[in-house]
């Protein structure tokens, strides 16, 4: 089949229905996007619906923060209230120990009264047994002596004053002398014994 050549009035036709197409074209997707912001748009109603859904969850935030609330009252309470028996405690820490020692002071003081007209071997007796009295006392309490002398010389039980010669080569690194006695409180070092060393 033979084509005839266009002429120019065929060939601006031809122009006009492409450019006809094209505007169609673009109308198509105006339309279409038009149609999508319409989708869009009745899509986000729904999202607003489920913020709304969220409602309860707000409620149930609520809920908790009044339930965090009243507890750290109840802790702040709790805190206060242990911070105040803590400190009676400590007021009254040696309340039981005093009232037992008031009869050693009783003791002491009648010694004292009486020691005027005593000779001193009665006066040396007094005082002994008020001595005992008070570390019968102490003892009840759990106060302990800690026997250092002669010992193998540990510095969880004893502070060294000095260190002198041992007197014997046995001696070396033992206490030779203690200076001032070491105590416990129920298996628990009250005060260390101060020792003097062999080297």
């Amino acid at each position: 089949m033979i084509q005839e050549p266009m002429n120019e009035e065929d060939t601006v036709k031809t122009e006009d229905a492409t450019g006809q197409d094209a505007a169609h074209s673009a109308g198509d997707a105006t339309e279409e996007a038009a149609t999508g912001a319409d989708e869009a748009t009745e899509t986000a109603p729904e999202e607003g619906a489920q913020e709304e859904g969220e409602a309860p969850m707000t409620g149930d935030a609520e809920e908790w923060r009044d339930k965090y609330l009243r507890l750290y009252a109840e802790f702040d309470n709790f805190r206060k209230r242990t911070m105040r028996e803590r400190g009676d405690l400590v007021r009254s820490a040696g309340r039981d120990l005093t009232e037992a020692l008031l009869p050693v002071l009783d003791d002491f003081e009648r010694a004292q009264a009486a020691g005027e007209g005593q000779d001193a071997e009665q006066r040396g007796e007094g005082y002994q047994l008020i001595g005992q009295k008070m570390k019968g006392i102490l003892e009840s309490r759990g106060l302990q002596r800690m026997e250092a002398k002669g010992a193998d010389f540990d510095t969880d039980l004893h502070e060294a004053i000095t260190q002198i010669p041992a007197p014997e080569p046995a001696m070396k690194g033992k206490v030779v002398d203690v200076v001032e006695p070491g105590y416990k409180l129920h298996d628990t070092v009250l005060r260390f014994a101060k020792v003097v060393v062999g080297n």
